[in-house]
């Protein structure tokens, strides 16, 4: 179960890593786009675009519904809560401590 986790959260962050799919989330978080609409703004070729929007589906964070053939992806972000809890875990713990460090000074 940890395992899955773990590989869940690291397809996340993997997606979030690059530039080109946070501009593509970014667009999606307005509403539902075609993968045309998505690759439009981007200053690549449309294999490119698409290459990049499969990644973010293999996150989780794009779904895709495909009619006839018009693929319509859509924001999922459920996969950000795992990585927000990790990322609040971290802040906890350097929170800790850094109370520690300024109760040490006072």
């Amino acid at each position: 179960m940890v395992e899955r986790e773990s590989a869940n959260l690291d397809r996340v962050f993997h997606a979030l890593s690059d530039p080109t799919r946070r501009a593509i989330l970014r667009q999606l978080s307005t509403g539902p786009r075609t993968v045309g609409q998505l690759a439009e703004p981007l200053p690549m070729s449309l294999a490119a675009a698409s290459k990049h929007i499969k990644v973010l589906e293999q996150s989780g964070l794009l779904q895709k519904n495909v009619q006839w053939r018009t693929h319509l992806c859509a924001l999922n972000a459920a996969p950000l809560a795992a990585a927000r809890t990790w990322i609040d875990d971290y802040e906890a713990l350097r929170d800790e401590r850094f109370d520690a460090l300024t109760a040490g000074v006072e």
